[in-house]
């Protein structure tokens, strides 16, 4: 059985009450980090050990130990700053998040000691014998967020003012060192993910982009270009897909459109092993630039994270059969849209509500694929 499954997930899980309260007594500093972290560790047994019961092939640490799926890891490290702001650049469509901004204070660069390395060790000691998937932020996010949501107010540092290729190749070289330092502690099995791609599909944005001078298809081909680099050194067993996202805070959005516009640079050229695409909604169009994807698996975002309300297992069936027009059937897997808590806020449903979007994922591949 191959990365990705034919039931997948993209990462994040509902927060447990107990896991939010320690946090909030941790912020008011009534408990220490000590006791914080023992709280997230029984948390992310517990949900592992749901993970396995609802027969999930590869498990995650869902983001407990996160506020935000990108910035907790972007900000620590080596020479990136993060900053506090009243709004984000992007606008969620409702609830809003509280806003924030990344900088560069020096050469970015993977620290030895980055955190997320001791999160995805604990979960590979309590995964045993079952798969372990690690979610990170793609390197897009952090020029995406540092540069170009943020270039009414961008400062390059010395190293990069006028010098964008020597950003590039750090961020190349930060990624890359992350890469190979997951691998060393056993992760086979890593995910970027991406709301980059999903913003370069939404018209409004790319004018309100091209009214500040930014190409957003240029752009969007450096992206790429510095994921296949980091990709060029990435063992072979190690399987790395992408998720692209449109946004998802407390079941709101900020970005609408059809991959048709990100198809040619992204789905045609991007060496990654594996996409997992949002595809619960109109805003995602339809399949057809499905067709410039090579041999990569594509993972249908086909079951909504954002609402309790179930989806007809027919009709997703015949979704993945329209699917199959552009992609072959065991080239499809199918997932929900998003993970059910980008924040640790949470997606405005109940753990229960969660755990039956993943039991119809999973009966749904199970009755179109015999591998699954």
């Amino acid at each position: 059985m191959s990365r990705p499954y034919r039931y997948d997930i993209v990462g994040s899980f509902l927060r447990p009450q107990e896991l939010k309260e320690a946090r909030s007594k941790f912020a008011n500093g009534e408990i220490s980090k000590d006791e914080l972290t023992a709280v997230e560790n029984a948390c992310i047994k517990d949900l592992v050990e749901k993970e396995k019961k609802a027969g999930l092939h590869a498990v995650t640490d869902g983001e407990f130990r996160r506020r935000m799926w990108h910035l907790d890891f972007l900000e620590e490290l080596d020479g990136v700053q993060k900053v506090d702001q009243q709004n984000w650049s992007v606008e969620f469509k409702g609830k809003k998040p509280k806003g924030a901004t990344l900088t560069f204070t020096d050469k970015v660069h993977f620290p030895a000691d980055h955190p997320f390395l001791s999160h995805y060790k604990y979960l590979k000691e309590i995964a045993g014998d079952t798969d372990t998937k690690m979610t990170i932020p793609s390197p897009s996010m952090l020029h995406l967020i540092a540069c170009v949501r943020s270039i009414d107010t961008y400062q390059p540092i010395p190293r990069y003012d006028g010098r964008e290729d020597v950003l590039f190749d750090d961020i190349v070289e930060t990624y890359t060192d992350a890469v190979l330092a997951f691998y060393k502690l056993g992760c086979r099995y890593l995910q970027f993910d991406d709301t980059s791609w999903g913003e370069f599909c939404d018209t409004e944005k790319r004018e309100n982009y091209a009214k500040k001078g930014i190409d957003v298809d240029e752009v969007g081909r450096h992206y790429v270009d510095v994921i296949n680099r980091i990709l060029e050194k990435k063992p072979a067993d190690m399987t790395i897909t992408m998720h692209i996202c449109r946004g998802n805070f407390r079941s709101t959005w900020f970005s609408s459109g059809g991959y048709d516009r990100v198809a040619d640079i992204l789905f045609a050229n991007c060496k990654v092993n594996g996409f997992f695409l949002e595809y619960d909604s109109d805003r995602a169009g339809d399949f057809k630039p499905l067709a410039k994807i090579k041999d990569q698996y594509v993972v249908l975002g086909l079951v909504t994270s954002k609402f309790p309300e179930l989806e007809d297992k027919e009709a997703v069936k015949k979704r993945i059969q329209e699917a199959t027009q552009y992609v072959p059937l065991d080239h499809l897997c199918v997932s929900t849209q998003c993970g059910f808590s980008s924040t640790e806020e949470g997606n405005v449903l109940t753990e229960e509500e969660q755990w039956n979007k993943i039991r119809l994922v999973k009966e749904i591949a199970e009755s179109v694929w015999k591998d699954a």
